[in-house]
């Protein structure tokens, strides 16, 4: 097996939980082949350079082998290698969304919050 499909290849690699996500995603533009947006039939090869944004993170790999079938997280991390610059990126970006804390302002205030909110009244 010389190619196979970028969706199902992101699958197999487990960049994504199911192929319609998978899917979704190269639709989107969140999935790049070699520099350019991919459809999701187009045929995936060793030492293709894919660029993939999944929720905040972005990754950089070159792919390393296809495989058509999704198997162990072992297997999946042979199928490709991530570039130093993804890594240290990723890195730095995990690092400031933990300096930054946890986002309060979303939805129901929660106890802690309540109390904060009375305190600041004079309550």
């Amino acid at each position: 097996m010389n190619s196979v499909r970028l969706d199902k290849w992101l699958w197999a690699a487990r960049f994504f939980k199911t192929r319609s996500r998978a899917k979704t995603a190269i639709d989107g533009g969140h999935v790049r082949l070699n520099g350019n947006r991919a459809k999701a039939a187009k045929e995936v090869k060793c030492g293709d350079t894919l660029d993939i944004r999944r929720g905040p993170d972005d990754f950089t790999v070159h792919v390393e082998a296809v495989a058509e079938r999704r198997g162990s997280a072992a297997a999946a991390s042979a199928l490709y290698r991530e570039t130093e610059a993804s890594m240290a990126k990723r890195e730095r970006e995990a690092a400031l969304r933990r300096a930054a804390g946890r986002q309060t302002s979303y939805g129901r205030p929660s106890k802690r919050d309540r109390r904060r909110m009375e305190q600041l009244k004079g309550r």
